[in-house]
């Protein structure tokens, strides 16, 4: 190849490379915004999905005070007490 061949070449690879770049740079932008929304979203889940926990838990746990309350307490209305339990269970869900 000789200098004018190569000096033409480089001419011509120059803006090639730079239209290339600019997609390619535009590509990844754009790829990096859907990435940043799919982690927003997915702790956005994640939060919802720890507050639901925490009401089941806190439900549980005043179920559990209950019992605790029940099986300590040796009075006369612990069948009732527990006939109670039956009567109205707290929802889970």
């Amino acid at each position: 190849m000789d200098a004018g061949n190569a000096f033409a070449f480089m001419a011509l690879s120059i803006p090639i490379i730079g239209i290339v770049g600019g997609i390619g740079s535009e590509i990844f932008k754009r790829w990096a915004r859907l990435k940043e929304k799919q982690l927003e979203l997915t702790a956005a889940q994640t939060a919802e999905q720890a507050a639901q926990y925490a009401a089941k838990i806190a439900t549980l746990e005043e179920r559990v005070a209950v019992l605790n309350r029940i099986v300590t307490d040796r009075n006369e209305g612990l069948t009732a007490q527990i006939e109670a339990l039956r009567d109205t269970p707290k929802a889970l869900n």
